[in-house]
């Protein structure tokens, strides 16, 4: 199912996307942008294109990325503000905000053209874990593995080139749990902001990807 190009145009959607690690965000907003028109706007893209390009913001981004530290609300709102002020049809913005703070910014950077609806795919911390925790990867060809949903044939050995299957460190339980520990830290508050005044609307996450990306196709029609 498609939405109309008469319908973007008339409501000029403006979202926010909202999901943990592993919960299949980023691919169904891939296919959200495909299935209706919506500008796809991952804040880290937008980093790193900037950085690329040798920007002002870019420059400032980097300078503090670089320290390790977090860049400044007001940089990141300016950075999305100035690429989404060229995007004639609606926009889903991915991985920001992050915070209460950012969103209150944003908000007041946008006015009455504000967000919209915030949409959070809400999936467990059991099956976050259990998606995040069991990625492994060839040492050789580097085809990767999950020991769920697509486990190798046989156990620790690629099935493309035979060689050992490793996990990267980032990959591992215990670094899975301190990264969802992290984000429902920060984000827990900022869903409740979205609900409190009606803009949040939640998807069950622990569905097909076709059934998942339905239904959000479905809403924004």
């Amino acid at each position: 199912m498609r939405v109309s190009s008469s319908d973007l145009e008339r409501n000029k959607l403006r979202l926010v996307l909202l999901g943990a690690p592993g919960s299949g965000k980023g691919t169904q907003a891939e296919r959200l942008s495909q299935a209706t028109g919506l500008a796809h706007v991952a804040s880290g893209d937008l980093f790193r294109q900037a950085e690329r390009e040798g920007s002002e913001l870019g420059k400032i981004a980097k300078s503090y990325m670089e320290k390790g530290l977090l860049v400044p609300d007001e940089v990141t709102i300016k950075m999305i503000l100035e690429h989404i002020d060229g995007i004639k049809q609606g926009f889903m913005l991915d991985g920001f905000p992050r915070t209460i703070q950012q969103a209150q910014a944003l908000d007041k950077a946008l006015g009455d053209e504000g967000i919209e609806k915030a949409i959070y795919i809400r999936v467990s911390e059991k099956e976050l874990l259990r998606r995040l925790g069991g990625r492994w990867i060839c040492r050789q060809c580097q085809a990767p593995y999950h020991l769920v949903s697509s486990p190798p044939k046989a156990a620790g050995k690629c099935d493309v080139c035979g060689s050992e299957l490793y996990q990267r460190a980032d990959d591992t339980v215990e670094t899975a749990r301190k990264r969802l520990e992290t984000y429902f830290a920060q984000t827990a508050p900022l869903i409740d902001y979205y609900r409190q005044d009606g803009r949040l609307v939640e998807i069950e996450g622990e569905r097909m990807i076709e059934e998942i990306n339905r239904e959000l196709v479905v809403l924004l029609s």
